[in-house]
C-alpha cells in the first residue's frame, strides 16, 4: 500500500525558507519520479518540481533558483527546499509519487497516481 505523508510546512515572513518533506512507503521509492505541487482554494493544483529515478529535476518557472528539489533514497524521504519565498508561495503542498523511472516533460497532476494529504504554507509579507 502506497503511502506519502507530508510534513515540514508552517508559517513563514516574506524571504524567509522552509523545507517541506514527504516520506514514502509501500513501493520501490528509489525507481519512481517524484513531485511536488501546490494548490490554493479555488484554484488547479501545479506542478512546482519533480525529480525521476536518475536525479534529473525540473521546475515551474516561476520557482527556478528559489526552491530545490532533493531525495534521500536511504530514507524513502523527497523534499523541497524553498527559499526567497513570497505571498505567491502560499499553498497547500503536496508530494505526489509517479510509477516510472522516468518523470515526463511537464510537471501535470494527471500524470501521477498517488498522492499525499499535503502541508499549508504561508507566507506573510
Amino acid at each position: 500500500q502506497v503511502q506519502l505523508v507530508e510534513s515540514g510546512g508552517g508559517s513563514v515572513q516574506a524571504g524567509g525558507s522552509l523545507r517541506v518533506s514527504c516520506a514514502a512507503s509501500g513501493y520501490n521509492f528509489r525507481r519512481n519520479c517524484m513531485g511536488w505541487f501546490r494548490q490554493v482554494p479555488g484554484k488547479e493544483r501545479e506542478g512546482v518540481a519533480q525529480i525521476d529515478a536518475y536525479y534529473n529535476t525540473e521546475y515551474k518557472d516561476s520557482v527556478k533558483g528559489r526552491f530545490t528539489i532533493s531525495k534521500d533514497n536511504a530514507k524513502n524521504t523527497l523534499y523541497l527546499q524553498m527559499n526567497n519565498l513570497g505571498p505567491e508561495d502560499s499553498a497547500m503542498y503536496y508530494c505526489a509519487a509517479r510509477m516510472t523511472w522516468s518523470c515526463l516533460a511537464a510537471i501535470r497532476n494527471t500524470d501521477y497516481n498517488y498522492w499525499g494529504q499535503g502541508t499549508q504554507v504561508t507566507v506573510s509579507s
